[in-house]
């Protein structure tokens, strides 16, 4: 019997072996293909496609609907691995990688479970779908963190920001009882338009706390009488980073506050934002430009929690990635001499920006505005300069060869150009004086006259050699000013005294400044060791500026600056620009000049009084911001 039955086992197996083997091979397949459509489904936006797909498509559409609500934004992608098929059941190991939104990805192994019904192969809804540690009843808790943000220092490597308290004012709508008075009385203390405040809190919805103004403490201490006790006015308190002052340097550093949708936006890499809602985030100058480098890169936790656990409870924790935290950023500033200026501004009610350089080095030390105006103006405002565009003007007619401070001009009262009067302030009359002192007095007439003998790209190539007209690469932007090369006429004359076509900003007045005080004109430099914003311009030469300082300094001892004549050795330039079609024109102060050996050193600055009306506004702000500094 034995020696029968074997061949016939024998046959039995070559017959069965390879249906088996094709029926493995197949099944395989199979389950690889329910995967990989199940991971397609969930990881393409489609849980409810996906879910049915399983053993139990409604508990599967709970688990992934939770695990999208868990992990916000998020995006999956899976990776299948080795395929283990026994019987009717079947497992894959797949290793899922999440790109969390403002937050490093997240990659972990797993497994999915399937089991063979009907011919078909499902996955089996439970957790671990999702990933190995979760179990029955529970979800996942995210928490997404970002470092503290790196400083931006000062020249010297100290903070220029730092965590500072704020009181939020705002207004609780469920406690408002009469929302005009409310207004009206916030605003009398905040200075809010009262029609804004009832316009925010009626569009509000129930239980939405409505922003006012943010105050540091010290500035809400100062009303805190007129307001804390208005039916439906809350004040939550929290700690910003901020500059040691509301207006310290602004238009430079910027400032830092909660991430607004444009920046949100603009921080996408390959398509997902770096930065979420909530982030405390650089909105505007070099903390904007700089933003990664400060900002740094998030880190995140991820913990399992039961569904009735209490909100509090952290949970047990599956997954941490530590923040790292960025790296400072040096700027040239120096706090004594951004306070001086700041001071200097805030004395006046137009508004008023005060700019201060290194000589030779381009470095911008100070850059302020006072509240009254727009800070932007300090370092890209468009301005004509009046007459302080003359230290442009005599470089070009010295650079010509045909004057020297001594050489007597005329000086009349008025002068006529192709129809056209143009007068001195006034209509002063100095008949023929030397040079250095028709600059000193700001003659008018003297270098319309002077000027319209010069070949028409003549001004305009002086105001080059100082870097005029320069497309500056700054992380900050700086309007370089435009001299037009091809003006004639009445246009190059009024041009040649700082009208016409010519506009500049109080930051290039003052590179023009420090060129000339260290004959080494320079780039602008806002960020220490970045590279050059652009080439150093060429100058005008030693000779025409051995001739030009002399004429800057005659401004302050004996002509339309000596008001400074006390502050130092002191080298400068009044302006004074009118515009606009007002009887009297209108008209912005300047000032321009640079200090030898002061207690900072040998600094450059430009002021702006913009409607000032004459430079002696301007020279007063210089005066102010000078004895500031001792």
């Amino acid at each position: 019997m034995p020696t029968r039955r074997a061949p016939a086992l024998a046959t039995a197996l070559l017959l069965t072996l390879p249906v088996l083997g094709a029926c493995s091979g197949s099944a395989e397949d199979d389950v690889k293909a329910a995967a990989q459509a199940f991971l397609d489904d969930w990881s393409g936006g489609h849980p409810d496609t996906a879910a049915d797909a399983t053993t139990d498509p409604g508990a599967a559409t709970t688990l992934l609907k939770q695990t999208a609500e868990d992990l916000p934004d998020a995006a999956l992608s899976a990776k299948l691995g080795k395929v283990d098929v026994q019987d009717n059941k079947a497992t894959v190991a797949w290793t899922a990688t999440w790109d969390l939104a403002a937050a490093p990805d997240w990659t972990y192994p797993a497994t999915l479970h399937l089991r063979e019904d009907g011919g078909a192969w499902h996955v089996v809804a439970e957790p671990t779908v999702v990933h190995p540690d979760l179990g029955k009843g529970q979800h996942l808790k995210l928490a997404r963190s970002l470092p503290e943000r790196a400083p931006i220092t000062d020249a010297t490597g100290a903070p220029l920001f730092t965590p500072t308290e704020v009181v939020d004012v705002g207004v609780d709508k469920a406690q408002v009882t009469d929302p005009n008075a409310l207004a009206a009385a916030l605003s009398a203390a905040t200075g809010i338009a009262a029609a804004d405040i009832v316009k925010d809190v009626q569009a509000a919805p129930a239980g939405q706390f409505v922003p006012v103004i943010t105050l540091r403490r010290p500035d809400f201490e100062k009303i805190r009488a007129q307001v804390f006790d208005l039916p439906g006015a809350v004040f939550p308190s929290e700690t910003r980073l901020l500059a040691p002052s509301s207006r310290f340097a602004v238009a430079l550093l910027g400032r830092v506050g909660a991430a607004t949708a444009e920046v949100i936006e603009e921080s996408k890499d390959n398509g997902s934002p770096r930065y979420a809602a909530g982030d405390q985030l650089g909105l505007s100058g070099l903390q904007r430009a700089f933003q990664e480098q400060l900002a740094g890169t998030a880190g995140f936790t991820v913990s399992v929690v039961s569904a009735d656990q209490n909100a509090e409870d952290p949970g047990r924790q599956i997954e941490s990635v530590a923040p790292e935290a960025g790296t400072p950023l040096q700027t040239p500033l120096v706090p004594a001499v951004q306070n001086a200026a700041d001071g200097a501004v805030a004395g006046q009610q137009l508004p008023t920006h005060l700019v201060v350089v290194r000589p030779g080095t381009g470095e911008i030390l100070a850059v302020s505005s006072n509240a009254a105006a727009d800070p932007g103006n300090a370092l890209g405002g468009h301005f004509p300069p009046g007459s302080s565009m003359k230290t442009m003007t005599a470089t070009a007619l010295l650079s010509a060869g045909t004057l020297t401070p001594d050489s007597p001009v005329a000086c009349p009262g008025t002068t006529v150009v192709d129809g056209r009067e143009f007068e001195n302030e006034n209509q002063f009359d100095l008949a023929t004086v030397p040079f250095l002192q028709a600059f000193a007095q700001s003659c008018n007439t003297t270098f319309i006259q002077q000027a319209l003998e010069l070949p028409d790209g003549a001004l305009a190539a002086a105001a080059t050699s100082y870097g005029v007209g320069t497309d500056w690469k700054l992380p900050v932007g700086v309007f370089s000013g435009a001299v037009p090369a091809t003006s004639t006429g009445t246009t190059k004359a009024a041009d040649a005294i700082g009208q016409g076509e010519v506009l500049m900003s109080p930051a290039q007045l003052a590179l023009v400044a420090a060129a000339i005080g260290s004959g080494t004109p320079a780039a602008p430099v806002e960020v220490v060791g970045a590279e050059p914003a652009g080439p150093s311009p060429v100058g005008p030469g030693q000779q025409v500026l051995d001739a030009l300082r002399p004429m800057m300094r005659q401004v302050v001892l004996t002509g339309t600056a000596r008001a400074l004549a006390g502050r130092g050795e002191v080298y400068g330039k009044t302006g004074t620009a009118e515009f606009g079609s007002n009887t009297p024109p209108d008209a912005h102060g300047w000032f321009m000049g640079y200090q030898l050996g002061g207690p900072q050193g040998d600094i450059a600055f430009a002021v702006l009084v913009e409607g000032g009306h004459s430079s002696s506004t301007a020279v007063g702000v210089t005066d102010a911001f000078l004895g500031a500094l001792g």
